[in-house]
């Protein structure tokens, strides 16, 4: 009820949240979104540019699997692309023959199966492709060729590569910054209101990284690899019901819902006012005799089993 009810106090506000087009063209960048290929219906492409109209990066968003995302990008006007994270390996290739691209690099988050299940597949289709990701411990990258982990940077197709440790999903799970454009593939490490369950790591870590991906610009846009964002409505409401921000985005979030489009991607200040996990465990009303990484594992352990 508590979730109705606030959808329906924000309805008529969410007109009021400032779009991200506009936030972009603040700092001299724009973006736009586009039609699906005839690979998928809901694929939705993303390009950044600079103030001049040069194209920067160009963000292509691939549905797969039951709730996944990967994604399929390239710098400038190359045909040379990278694919963030692989869980329909097939898909990714046939939407890079479609677009005349060529996929010479994978980058991969971490090495649950949604992520790296396709990277045989691209191997094999594109042949010379660099897979570029974490050393996981409890699990093995196809094809990894790169290894890299937290402070490392390389250059990809022009543009600078940043990456982030934000384990805690799993030990060594890592997100892939680009600050040019200010873009962050974050994989499972955050969402739209929620962050990635703790299979391996602990409320330390996670809380950790979540931080990390804080202290970003503002203005960063935030690729997640989930669609997750009904669920997090409903939680984030029921453990943060008078914040009207949030309210307000829950209704954005059950409109575009409806009518099947994607909530991803989400912009850094969004989250900062409104995801419980960053927001709850510095409210001032909690606990006082809770440290904020206490509270962040008690509001993970509640999701857990909403």
């Amino acid at each position: 009820r508590g979730f109705e009810s606030a959808l329906s106090r924000a309805k008529m506000r969410a007109h009021l949240l400032v779009p991200h087009a506009a936030r972009l063209a603040r700092r001299g960048l724009t973006t736009s979104t586009v039609a699906a290929s005839t690979v998928a219906k809901t694929t939705t492409t993303h390009r950044f540019k600079d103030s001049h109209g040069k194209q920067l990066l160009e963000v292509v968003m691939l549905p797969a699997l039951s709730d996944n995302y990967g994604f399929l990008a390239r710098c400038g006007e190359s045909s040379d692309a990278f694919m963030v994270d692989s869980p329909d390996g097939e898909k990714g290739c046939q939407l890079a023959d479609e677009l005349g691209w060529k996929i010479t690099t994978i980058l991969n988050t971490h090495h649950h199966f949604d992520h790296v299940g396709g990277n045989q597949a691209v191997i094999e289709h594109f042949k010379d492709v660099e897979v570029i990701g974490p050393d996981e411990p409890n699990g093995d990258i196809p094809g990894l060729g790169r290894v890299v982990s937290g402070g490392d940077a390389f250059s990809l197709g022009g543009l600078e590569c940043q990456v982030l440790d934000v384990g805690g999903h799993t030990h060594r799970h890592v997100a892939f910054h680009l600050p040019q454009v200010s873009v962050l593939f974050a994989g499972d490490a955050i969402f739209p209101l929620g962050c990635g369950r703790l299979f391996e790591g602990t409320a330390e870590d996670a809380f950790a990284s979540l931080q990390r991906i804080a202290a970003l610009p503002a203005a960063t846009t935030i690729f997640s690899a989930h669609e997750y964002a009904l669920a997090n409505a409903k939680f984030a409401l029921h453990v943060d019901p008078s914040n009207e921000a949030l309210a307000r985005r829950a209704a954005q979030i059950e409109a575009l819902r409806g009518q099947g489009l994607p909530t991803v991607p989400s912009v850094l200040s969004e989250e900062l006012e409104t995801n419980p996990f960053l927001t709850v465990p510095s409210q001032p009303d909690q606990d006082a005799s809770a440290t904020p990484v206490q509270r962040f594992a008690h509001l993970r352990a509640l999701k857990d089993n909403f």
